[in-house]
């Protein structure tokens, strides 16, 4: 019983210590679906992914999308801010995010329109390399 209660205790302490990133993970998940949502839709509806310019704009509306959805899941739910001032830390939070925007479209264009690879697979594979980066940025530079 006293090992039980001990496991316990280190679970919660466990759990305590990265619920932060735990909860990041679980918003992160829900920030690439509606990142991919919205480009999947942009390519099967409106752009075509073969024409580069097409692609960067099914990219950007993707972007747009996703950031915002992130902006007010991670301001409320994964770092709990209190920051009194939202259009600051949003300034702060799209700023964050511009770059990690460039970092999308380059490794976008070099892997569909310089390397060919289908490009569904490749925003997936961009996905996961931009939610690092955003987690990095936003623990950084934004709610601190």
């Amino acid at each position: 019983k006293l090992i039980i209660l001990k496991y316990l205790k280190s679970e919660k302490i466990m759990l305590k210590k990265y619920s932060e990133i735990i909860r990041y993970l679980m918003v992160g998940i829900l920030t690439t679906s509606v990142s991919l949502g919205v480009y999947y839709g942009c390519v099967l509806t409106i752009f075509d992914p073969n024409n580069a310019l097409q692609l960067q704009l099914a990219n950007i509306f993707s972007w747009i999308a996703a950031v915002t959805f992130a902006y007010f899941m991670s301001h409320y739910f994964v770092f709990q801010s209190h920051e009194k001032n939202l259009i600051h830390e949003a300034a702060a939070f799209y700023s964050a995010r511009l770059l990690t925007l460039f970092i999308d479209m380059a490794l976008m264009f070099i892997l569909v329109t310089l390397c060919n690879t289908n490009d569904k697979i490749a925003k997936l594979i961009v996905q996961v390399i931009i939610t690092i980066a955003n987690y990095i940025f936003s623990k950084l530079f934004v709610f601190k």
